[in-house]
């Protein structure tokens, strides 16, 4: 089959529909042509993917607030919840392969062996219920200080910012085929960095208009961010770079660590 000729702004489009069907479960068409600078569009675009996630989800919560009585905690799983559907449960099932590979204490070829195998080990199951346990009572906390919207739209653009950050130069991947060889290595850190300033700034924003401290924003996205270097840096040790797992995992972590930070009680 001969190569299809470019046109341009097909390369931004291709990254666009590889970011929509990797990290969401529209039903978009893939794109014309995979390789790492198509790739590369799309993680560079991953933050934006969140955003089109959150403002939704945050529309639920806020809706499920106004229909129902007594506290939010409806509101807070159905948004959890639908979140989990949204990605196709792939970033809770890169999570519970992560913590399955990590705990084997084993070398990187076994732990990847292991993140591979269809089960789910009991490091991985716990690891299922207890973060999406941390999301939902984080996100109950914030709602009831009457910052459940911002909340959500900060957590899981920042989980997005996450993904992005791994794809930067310095990060290699675990395995020469795979989610993390297409992706490791393709998004400038500048970029990165400047996804990162623009959620904090807008987490500010978000947190003056609702009359909440204008400090938790930028100290959540800082905390989120941190965290998911750490669980990062601890894959790459462990497993030798980063898989599709691994950067599924950082969503769930990520989303869970901007929710708690913004729970505080100022």
């Amino acid at each position: 089959m001969p190569d299809e000729p470019d046109v341009p702004g097909r390369g931004a489009l291709d990254g666009l529909r590889l970011a929509l069907t990797t990290l969401t479960v529209l039903p978009v068409r893939g794109p014309a042509r995979l390789d790492r600078a198509t790739a590369g569009a799309a993680m560079r675009l991953a933050p934006v993917v969140g955003l089109l996630l959150a403002l939704p989800l945050a529309g639920v919560l806020l809706a499920v607030e106004r229909l129902t009585s007594g506290p939010p905690l409806l509101g807070c799983v159905l948004v959890v919840a639908l979140h989990a559907l949204a990605t196709r449960g792939l970033h809770l099932d890169g999570l519970a392969d992560l913590a399955d590979g990590l705990g084997s204490y084993g070398p990187p070829e076994l732990a990847r062996a292991v993140m591979k195998a269809p089960d789910v080990g009991a490091l991985g199951a716990a690891t299922l219920v207890l973060v999406p346990a941390v999301q939902v009572a984080a996100l109950l906390a914030c709602t009831l200080a009457g910052g459940g919207g911002p909340a959500v739209l900060l957590s899981v653009v920042t989980a997005r910012v996450a993904v992005s950050a791994a794809c930067t130069a310095g990060v290699p991947a675990a395995a020469p085929e795979g989610l993390g060889a297409l992706v490791a290595g393709t998004v400038p850190r500048g970029v990165a960095l400047l996804a990162a300033v623009l959620t904090a700034a807008v987490g500010t924003l978000l947190a003056a208009a609702e009359d909440l401290p204008l400090v938790l924003p930028a100290v959540a996205v800082a905390a989120g961010l941190l965290a998911s270097r750490a669980l990062r840096s601890h894959a790459v040790r462990r497993l030798g770079g980063i898989t599709g797992d691994v950067l599924g995992a950082l969503v769930e972590v990520t989303t869970a660590v901007v929710l708690v930070v913004l729970s505080v009680s100022p």
